[in-house]
């Protein structure tokens, strides 16, 4: 059975989601205190190269910096993005955050898409449809995570069968996988074997946009039907490697 997000009162008592949220406040004036154009021409610059972050600490500014590591080098806008989307992923304030978002992208449309890696475009498409009001943008950006996702897996798989395909699974490229953060493409990293969360929200997500008319039942059909065992594909492939019952993207 595939468990179901939980309740924001379910939430308010978790301590550990209050404490990854402190001081989100400062981060924001920051960004409030300054407009798009200095942003857009700022570049990062530190003493440490460009490097993707891998994990997420529980205390914000510490994950901040890390994220921030991403970006050296490059316009201070696109890390100021990645910061309210890591605000938005604590539920920090979140209409606040995400109006903030909207509007970012409103003013600086081209160069967001023409300067974010897939990675974090599609974590605004992920952001989109958790936040937004408007149906039709919900449905289009859904689009992103179910495009770029399925090739995620392709990807990942290949990676596992190593260059030949051989069978079965090569172990050394599953401790790799389990280990470290193995990039793909485009700052997209490859698809966890057994506890991956990714398909899960995806599906949280697919079924909320899906929900919106009662046609939408056609389209959580065929991504059930992927899943099954007799439809070899990716979907049910990854399905008999996953071992997680809690981050399971399937009807049991």
């Amino acid at each position: 059975m595939i468990h179901r997000r939980k309740s924001a009162f379910e939430k308010w008592f978790s301590f550990t989601r209050h404490r990854r949220r402190f001081g989100a406040d400062a981060h924001v004036q920051q960004l409030d205190a300054q407009d798009f154009t200095h942003l857009r021409e700022s570049i990062i610059t530190g003493e440490e190269e460009a490097k993707y972050a891998h994990g997420a600490s529980v205390n914000l500014d510490e994950h901040l910096a890390k994220v921030r590591r991403e970006f050296v080098g490059q316009s201070e806008l696109l890390y100021q993005h990645a910061m309210l989307i890591v605000l938005l992923r604590r539920e920090a304030d979140v209409k606040a955050n995400y109006e903030r978002l909207k509007r970012m992208w409103m003013a600086e449309r081209d160069f967001l898409a023409a300067h974010l890696d897939t990675r974090w475009l599609i974590a605004a498409c992920d952001s989109f449809i958790d936040h937004d009001d408007e149906p039709l943008l919900r449905a289009i950006a859904m689009n992103g995570p179910v495009l770029i996702n399925s090739v995620k897996l392709g990807e990942t798989e290949r990676f596992i069968l190593g260059v030949n395909g051989e069978t079965p699974d090569q172990q050394a490229a599953l401790d790799e996988l389990w280990t470290h953060r193995v990039g793909l493409f485009d700052g997209v990293a490859g698809f966890i074997p057994g506890t991956d969360d990714t398909l899960r929200n995806m599906r949280w997500r697919l079924e909320a946009v899906c929900g919106l008319h009662p046609l939408g039942v056609v389209v959580m059909e065929l991504f059930d039907r992927l899943q099954l065992e007799a439809n070899d594909n990716v979907y049910s492939r990854f399905r008999r490697r996953h071992t997680r019952e809690k981050t399971q993207w399937w009807n049991s």
